[in-house]
């Protein structure tokens, strides 16, 4: 098998992470799970399909996920999420690349994102290339707790096969998160004393909404990609209006 250390987060993914374990199987000669203390059969679920499981309460994702890929025991690491699997085509890919003299330290790769059965190809979703696979000694997150930054030693290659991103079963499961997202970035906007009028914020959210449907042509994508337009656009608005409460509070 590769030696490649595949590290999953996960928190309720019982519908999820026998999929994804799947993709890697026999391929990856590790899958580490790092589970936040699941009330579902997520755990028991990842034992019984081979993988190593650790668990750890998530607090700041930047410090989440630099402690989770410590426990890589390969020099090479691909961080998969518990509602993404791996192609036959990628899986070809990656080998030749981490085996391979290569003058990069990390590799992006492509998101097929779906929603339902619907892949989503544009408003800037797809190719939507993440840095997913990295050399465990040259890559680290920005230990902060929404949207944290990488920071890499090195070059960035990029790959051309996609992860599949079963993301979203149905608008419903897209607008689920949204209010612990906004809830945290109107707290890193708050700690940042960022300074936000009413103008600004509904200009923000209007451009928003621009150019994820006209300039980024999600209107290609029909009713899905007016739905993603609008959410981008609500996403904007709610962080404005609780990071004008926390401002009011004067406390987070």
């Amino acid at each position: 098998m590769l030696p490649l250390s595949v590290v999953t987060i996960a928190h309720n993914e019982a519908d999820n992470i026998a999929s994804c374990l799947g993709s890697t199987r026999g391929w990856a000669d590790e899958h580490i799970i790092v589970d936040d203390f699941s009330t579902d059969r997520t755990v028991e679920i990842a034992r019984a399909n081979g993988a190593t499981v650790f668990q750890r309460k998530m607090d700041v994702e930047g410090i989440h996920r630099n402690w989770a890929y410590k426990k890589a025991r390969n020099g090479w690491v691909l961080s998969l999420d518990a509602d993404e699997t791996v192609t036959e085509e990628l899986k070809e890919e990656i080998k030749n690349a981490i085996q391979g003299s290569s003058e990069f330290n990390a590799y992006s790769i492509p998101l097929r994102t779906y929603i339902g059965d619907f892949w989503v190809k544009h408003g800037g979703w797809y190719p939507a290339g993440k840095l997913r696979l990295f050399r465990k000694s040259k890559f680290k997150y920005e230990e902060v707790g929404v949207h944290p930054c990488i920071i890499l030693d090195g070059k960035c290659g990029h790959l051309r096969k996609d992860i599949i991103h079963k993301g979203y079963t149905d608008f419903s499961d897209l607008f689920y998160g949204l209010d612990r997202q906004t809830t945290l970035e109107a707290e890193k906007w708050f700690n940042e004393k960022r300074k936000i009028g009413m103008a600004k914020a509904l200009w923000k959210t209007g451009d928003r909404f621009f150019r994820t449907y006209v300039r980024k042509k999600g209107h290609r994508d029909g009713i899905v990609g007016f739905v993603i337009a609008v959410h981008s656009g609500l996403y904007q608005i709610f962080s404005y209006f609780k990071y004008w409460e926390l401002k009011k509070e004067g406390i987070v």
